[in-house]
């Protein structure tokens, strides 16, 4: 048996692993799935001063009060920047990383330097704390290769993302590549972003074990069996 932690993305909460996650429990393995401070059902704690460490931190004394060892950390999407600073955090509770089609900036990187999005692209909606499109340009644009039911399942619980959680600071996630990790990274063929090149860098950068996967950037909801096999692999 394994214990996954399984961290999501932008416009995403816990939900959005919901498939995956009974693929891996009925495979025996243990699954702690999170929402992170400020998204989804917790989006009520929107407030100043949510980072990627500070939800990095919440993560790690979770591992501890839940005890966890041994722990296969699992990022996607934006989620890969959590996944940086929790596995410093919580160095010696992690045995391996799997970054799924996940943003991993390196030293002097930002996300918005990664991301490519075309010059007609409608600009994100921003408040005081988050950022994020309009449920049109999510229903078009992030979520177009979804369809039905499951298109509007997702668009109902997707909510904006936390400035604080949208990109590192600098040198926030310097330390995650001062060391040695196991790590996977999964690159989704159908997926724009984050692009090939970002997430080659990535596997390069860590010695990773490069794996494709023909789906687009929401596999844990569109090839969930597929996606949980590879997290196991």
């Amino acid at each position: 048996m394994a214990h996954f932690v399984l961290v999501h993305g932008s416009f995403q909460g816990a939900w959005i692993w919901q498939p995956t996650a009974a693929f891996l429990r009925a495979a025996g393995h243990d699954v702690y799935v999170p929402t992170l401070d400020g998204c989804a059902e917790r989006k009520v704690n929107l407030r100043a001063g949510l980072t990627v460490t500070s939800v990095a931190e919440e993560l790690a004394q979770a591992l501890f009060h839940e005890d966890l060892q041994d722990v296969v950390l699992v990022g996607t999407s934006s989620g890969g920047l959590v996944v940086e600073k929790l596995a410093v955090l919580a160095n010696d509770r992690v045995e391996r990383l799997v970054f799924l089609d996940a943003l991993v900036p390196q030293p002097g990187e930002s996300v918005t330097e990664i991301v490519e999005r075309s010059a007609d692209a409608p600009p994100y909606e921003m408040t005081e704390f988050t950022r994020g499109p309009s449920r049109e340009q999510m229903a078009t644009g992030l979520f177009a290769e979804l369809s039905g039911d499951l298109k509007d399942w997702a668009l109902a619980r997707a909510t904006p993302h936390p400035i604080g959680l949208s990109d590192q600071q600098p040198g926030e996630l310097d330390d995650f590549w001062e060391q040695t990790w196991e790590a996977a990274v999964i690159y989704c063929t159908q997926s724009a972003n984050p692009p090939e090149s970002h997430q080659r860098r990535t596997a390069e950068r860590l010695d990773a074990e490069w794996v494709e996967m023909e789906a687009g950037h929401y596999p844990m909801l569109t090839h969930p069996k597929e996606t949980a096999r590879l997290l196991q692999s």
